[in-house]
């Protein structure tokens, strides 16, 4: 052919090029070396990790025993050649994992096969076993750094994961596979704020809350095998009160005794023409006792057309006309799980429209990404402090979507309630919805820590060592509480939650406000002060760390005065209890005496704090010994002083133990409030 014609000719096909449709790429993975890799990783890791095409990797048949990560990777077929042909198995006990590489990984390689940040993934025809528990002794005690023995014994029925979803993996379709383990958590899409997971005529089997999706979930035509007693399917929908997993004409059978399901917090089951074993226990889904349940919205489990062999137990009765809308069985569709945001069943999804410049805050789009998925915020990752002035990096960003589901979420150093309060301004500057729904689920996470006495822990979900104590501390309740009195009263920027939050939040003020009364000490019949930490059971004053002794706070008693102060109407015990604290406040301030900071170059600070004598200064200890009301200073020891200078200058110089904080309460705000009062009472 001469070159002009050939011009002439690409000239005509280059314009059209562009508008052909683009080929699916399919690599082929054989173990036998058959085709284009031996193993599936290698297959994977070959892959661009986007593409405008579904992606296939199809596999041939064999057992492939690798451990398998999808990180990043968007638009992916993992396809297997036959149904009972494809075998994907590894031994995994998610406790020795977190001992070893878990223990700075985290969850991220826990299961056979592992996805991250990986939206429109399909898996088909793969039998996915985490073989450990079939293979190993009942038990075996490990070395395990993170432990505080330094050993860990390790169950075969403990967590095994044969597919582990973390967030970023959403509209996840799973057809006609298998997941097999003998411990719990056998699937495991996590995701409580978008993960939208379909699986269909799949088999399921394992231990304790082996089906776990969190956020939303469909599974017809599938079949589950519980080896455990204590639950098969768990949901958990804390993120939003539309989350909800559905499934249909799905059988249930395992070992004698097995139950049906359960939850620890916020949930939403439909059952719909559901068959259950004979050998199925007589026990409807509960609540787990050891998470907070379904405060928000209450117990949301719903049956229809559901029978057991043998006779159907009373619970297994049609309800679906009590649930929200009251659907009927037949709308209960694969589209209306997912709120027609997704339809898995034609691929559709409801585009987003981006979000104009206008709308984003940038600071408010950090405080999106360091929240967790319980709601909540952590206060530092490892030793590094939570801030939002510092550009997050895309591995950083990457980090903090692996981490959505960390237990490290508090109120201390008013995590959690400055992000709320922050994201509600956002809001209302930007018109943005992401913020205020963030701002809810920092309220809700708020509702969801508080106990049933109405104290809140210094940390939720995480109660290890002293985090479990009612905390005022730092002033983490009061200012828990007051985010909730902002909510119920509707002030401000508050009034612009959903309305569903301000009658859960007035009782919860109501109750915080009766633990704060029951936990003022009381000496010699007179209500004095409070202590920084207190037992969520006895309410008697404990101890937190090494140097923060149960002793009578001369800081945070200011603050929660302040916020009985702030009570509209308050009863007598309410102002007994402000009288009280202000005269125990007068009582205890030291007369004559200052708190300096001063040069000390021989100390590994530089400098050093010493009380000294100063003619009409006053100034209040930060601990008081309980009984006698002296002012302690206690340091790493734990041994109780009574002056600064005899505890060590790590401590006199890195924390505060002397302070005028009452000042301005006694001066100005009490007196005001005494004059409100008794207007109030003369009307």
């Amino acid at each position: 052919m001469n070159k002009p014609l050939l011009k002439l000719l690409l000239a005509l096909w280059l314009p059209w090029a562009g508008l052909l449709p683009a080929r699916a790429q399919t690599l082929t993975v054989a173990p036998d070396g058959s085709g284009q890799f031996r193993t599936i990783q290698e297959a994977i890791n070959s892959l661009p990790d986007a593409a405008a095409k579904p992606r296939t990797v199809f596999l041939k048949n064999g057992t492939y025993r690798e451990k398998i990560y999808l990180d990043g990777k968007a638009n992916l077929v993992l396809k297997g050649q036959s149904e009972k042909g494809v075998i994907l198995t590894y031994p995994q006990a998610r406790d020795m994992w977190l001992c070893g590489p878990g223990a700075t990984a985290g969850d991220w390689g826990v299961a056979t096969l592992n996805l991250r940040n990986c939206p429109d993934i399909t898996l088909e025809n793969l039998i996915v076993v985490n073989s450990y528990g079939f293979d190993a002794p009942d038990e075996v005690t490990v070395d395990c750094p993170t432990a505080p023995t330094g050993k860990k014994t390790v169950r075969n029925t403990g967590h095994q994961m044969a597919l582990r979803a973390l967030p970023g993996t959403t509209r996840l379709v799973v057809r006609h596979c298998t997941f097999r383990a003998l411990g719990g958590d056998t699937v495991s899409p996590w995701d409580t704020e978008a993960g939208a997971y379909y699986f269909k005529d799949c088999t399921m089997e394992g231990g304790v809350d082996f089906y776990c999706p969190r956020g939303w979930a469909y599974a017809e035509n599938c079949r589950f095998i519980c080896h455990s007693r204590e639950a098969a399917i768990w949901h958990d929908g804390s993120g939003s009160r539309d989350s909800k997993t559905v499934l249909r004409n799905c059988t249930f059978s395992g070992d004698d005794g097995f139950k049906l399901g359960r939850f620890h917090r916020e949930a939403q089951f439909y059952l719909v023409d559901c068959r259950f074993a004979k050998n199925m226990a007589d026990a409807d889904i509960y609540h787990a006792v050891s998470g907070p349940g379904a405060k928000q919205w209450g117990r949301r489990v719903y049956y229809a057309n559901c029978h057991r062999a043998g006779g159907d137990y009373a619970w297994m009765q049609d309800n679906l006309s009590t649930a929200e809308g009251a659907p009927k069985a037949k709308d209960l569709t694969a589209a209306w799980t997912f709120g027609g945001r997704w339809n898995p069943l034609t691929g559709a999804v409801r585009a987003t429209p981006p979000v104009p410049a206008s709308q984003l805050d940038t600071t408010a789009e950090k405080m999106l990404l360091y929240q967790r998925a319980v709601g909540g915020w952590p206060k530092a990752l490892g030793e590094v402090k939570v801030s939002y002035a510092h550009r997050i990096s895309p591995g950083a960003r990457a980090g903090l979507l692996d981490g959505k589901n960390q237990n490290d979420a508090t109120i201390d150093n008013d995590a959690t309630t400055r992000e709320i309060h922050y994201l509600l301004k956002a809001f209302q500057a930007t018109n943005n919805p992401a913020y205020r729904q963030g701002a809810e689920n920092g309220i809700r996470y708020l509702l969801k820590m508080q106990y049933p006495n109405g104290g809140f822990p210094q940390f939720y979900p995480d109660l290890s060592s002293y985090r479990h104590e009612i905390t005022y501390n730092d002033d983490a309740m009061v200012r828990a509480l007051t985010v909730l009195r902002r909510v119920a009263r509707q002030e401000e920027r508050y009034a612009l939650v959903s309305p569903d939050l301000v009658g859960p939040a007035k009782d919860a003020v109501a109750r915080g406000l009766a633990c704060i009364l029951k936990t003022q000490v009381v000496q010699h019949g007179r209500p004095t002060a409070w202590c920084a930490q207190y037992d969520e059971v006895s309410l008697l004053p404990a101890k937190a760390r090494a140097f923060e002794l149960p002793s009578l706070s001369g800081e945070e008693s200011v603050g929660i005065v302040r916020f009985l102060m702030d009570t509209e109407q308050p009863s007598v015990d309410v102002k007994a209890a402000v009288d009280g604290a202000v005269a125990w406040f007068e009582q205890v301030k030291m007369t004559g005496f200052v708190l300096k900071e001063i040069p000390a170059p021989q100390e590994p600070r530089g400098i050093d704090r010493v009380i000294v004598a100063q003619p009409g200064a006053v100034l209040w200890a930060r601990f008081y010994e309980l009984g006698t009301n002296r002012p302690i200073y206690v340091g790493r020891d734990s041994q109780v002083h009574y002056q600064l200078r005899e505890i060590e200058n790590e401590r006199r110089a890195g924390y505060a133990y002397a302070g005028t904080w009452p000042a301005e309460l006694l001066a100005v705000e009490y007196p005001a409030w005494r004059k409100r009062v008794a207007h109030e009472a003369g009307k």
